[in-house]
């Protein structure tokens, strides 16, 4: 992981990444007191209980937001992309408490650090910020009730494939380098039933299966 300060080349960077989302006021406010953040991928960058002194915004890269049951089963709730930023982070900045998920980067990411007292001072300030926080608030809490709605109403088979989907969608690349037991994981479930509905997934031709790596037949050209 690298740390950087905002140089003006990270300047230029946010001003044509964020200027559809910020004024420039506000872009220049950010890079005042902000950093940006280099992970690698399948780096743990949040974890459940961790105290929250930053709210991330995604550069650079995707990241996957995870949450455990009662016995530390971890259950994939979204993933970031893009100019996102996670809403249960937000919640745990706003009321001050510590983080109840774990967000892991699925491909070598930059996030923008911006410290958490900025966040109310620039509701009040930046309608464009409001904005920003509020709609952020919404997409993620859609996102939760379509992860419940998948959990709840559609067997493995289905969840298997929407997640094999969202995964190719998230990293722009129908190949998707995982293997059963990360599939296993994500999904709460385990390494024999995966295995067995890839089995199933590449007979009926929806995907193809390499080592550690899924070809997902509806993304290829």
């Amino acid at each position: 992981m690298t740390n950087e300060t905002i140089n003006l080349a990270n300047y230029k960077q946010l001003q044509e990444r964020f200027q559809y989302l910020f004024e420039d006021e506000l872009i220049q406010k950010i890079c005042e007191v902000s950093t940006i953040r280099k992970f690698p991928v399948e780096t743990t960058i949040m974890e459940i209980g961790q105290t929250i002194t930053h709210m991330p915004i995604i550069v650079n890269g995707s990241i996957k937001i995870m949450t455990e049951d009662d016995n530390g089963e971890e259950l994939l709730l979204y993933y970031l992309e893009l100019g996102d930023t996670c809403a249960m982070t937000l919640n745990c900045c706003s009321k001050q408490t510590k983080s109840s998920i774990n967000a892991i980067t699925e491909e070598d990411s930059e996030l923008l650090m911006i410290p958490v007292e900025k966040m109310d001072q620039w509701m009040v300030e930046f309608k464009s910020w409001r904005t920003f926080i509020l709609d952020s608030y919404n997409t993620r809490l859609n996102e939760m009730l379509s992860a419940i709605d998948n959990l709840a109403f559609n067997d493995m088979e289905q969840r298997l494939i929407n997640y094999l989907r969202d995964r190719a969608m998230v990293l722009h690349d129908g190949e998707l380098k995982i293997t059963h037991s990360q599939i296993a994981n994500d999904l709460h479930s385990s390494r024999v039933v995966i295995s067995r509905l890839m089995k199933k997934l590449e007979k009926n031709g929806t995907i193809k299966q390499h080592r550690n790596m899924v070809e997902l037949m509806e993304f290829k050209d």
